[in-house]
């Protein structure tokens, strides 16, 4: 190859490589959220075409008015009731997007609905900015080091440290803002007296899926920051990747603690009694593009990435489970055919945020009957060429 051929090559070396640094879109805040057809990035557009109408035809079965949902959802709680907000949801809605560009959307993005548990995701991540901005030093630090109000007193509860309660395996004991831990998602064998006084697992030996203990962490990390859980997502993160300002974090009605003499409201990490977070698609897409490319937004980074690889790394209890993020590993949780490196946030009533980082997608997903998530994904993943 003679000097100029040679030159023209590196040129376009160059340009591809240039090309691949920048392989994401992030859309700015108010800016029309840029699209692409799906053969711009080798995906079949009719296969896509029919996991949009998959989702739109499995719509979660429970009842569009959520307080009715919600009670019928968690009977089989003792003295379960409604603490905090909800509201009415609106109907299937979603959007798929590769390298950041919208390649599908479906329903109304823009419509501010319940997330449910997609909440502890968002809670998770306030634990990694308190941990990048060393107000935690470590995740294996004892919570009672931080919080000394008695919260976590006790031989038991002593023990439990800040990975305990975001891998939900710490078998806290206790009442918060009037839920009593043993009666959130009791065991569908035994009694009251059998939940109430039943041995402690050893924290960190068994996970437990519990919104009295989720809540507890959203407390401790109110008092840690000195300010609302809301307050710190908000500036750390949510104004930084654009959202809109349509969001809204709710704690229970009774949910009220006071620091520095301010009176301020602890939030939920869950919605199965009401509050959590309140959002709409579009803003959860942002939120997963965030996580795509490891807490980097644009050239910023928002989120340290050794958070993003520590937070996914499965816990010992359950391999299934990071930091309050859903991972796809082998087991009966697993989407069968998809990567094991995929990872989710999961709410009630089908509320998922996907991450598939092998394949550069974000997929959001709105009220799709929660058992039809594997095989919704099964047809994205075949859309793949």
């Amino acid at each position: 190859m003679d000097i100029k051929n040679l030159a023209f090559a590196f040129l376009l070396f160059s340009m591809n490589t240039t090309i691949s640094q920048q392989a994401y879109y992030f859309p700015e805040r108010n800016a029309t959220w840029q699209e692409r057809p799906p053969s711009a990035f080798n995906l079949d557009g009719n296969k896509l075409n029919e996991a949009v109408n998959f989702a739109k035809s499995n719509e979660y079965s429970g009842s569009r008015d959520l307080r009715i949902a919600i009670l019928k959802g968690f009977a089989h709680e003792p003295f379960h009731q409604i603490l905090g907000p909800t509201k009415k949801r609106g109907g299937p809605a979603g959007i798929i997007l590769k390298n950041g560009y919208i390649v599908q959307q479906w329903g109304d993005i823009k419509r501010v609905d319940m997330t449910f548990s997609v909440t502890k995701s968002f809670l998770s991540t306030v634990a990694g900015l308190a941990v990048d901005n060393h107000l935690i030093q470590s995740t294996d630090d004892k919570v009672s080091s931080y919080i000394w109000d008695g919260t976590f007193a006790g031989e038991h509860n002593s023990k439990i440290s800040w990975k305990h309660l975001l891998q939900q395996n710490s078998d806290w004991s206790g009442e918060l803002w009037g839920g009593k831990d043993w009666a959130d998602r009791p065991p569908k064998e035994g009694g009251l007296d059998d939940w109430k006084f039943r041995k402690l697992n050893e924290p960190g030996t068994v996970m437990e899926y519990n919104d009295v203990r989720v809540n507890v962490l959203a407390y401790a990390l109110t008092h840690v920051w000195r300010k609302p859980v809301p307050v710190v997502l908000k500036e750390y993160l949510m104004d930084k990747i654009g959202t809109s300002t349509t969001w809204r974090w709710y704690g229970y009605d009774n949910a009220w603690t006071v620091i520095d003499g301010i009176k301020m409201k602890s939030v939920t990490g869950g919605g199965h009694s009401g509050a959590g977070i309140f959002i709409s698609t579009e803003d959860m897409a942002r939120f997963g593009l965030l996580f795509l490319n490891n807490g980097k937004w644009n050239s910023e980074q928002l989120l340290s990435e050794a958070w993003v690889k520590e937070a996914i790394t499965p816990s010992a209890p359950n391999p299934n489970y990071g930091y309050m993020w859903w991972l796809n590993k082998k087991g009966d949780r697993q989407w069968k055919g998809l990567s094991e490196d995929v990872y989710y946030a999961a709410g009630f009533g089908g509320n998922f945020i996907v991450i598939d980082k092998a394949n550069n997608l974000v997929v959001v997903t709105r009220w799709l009957e929660p058992s039809k998530i594997g095989d919704f994904m099964a047809l994205i993943q075949d859309a793949m060429e």
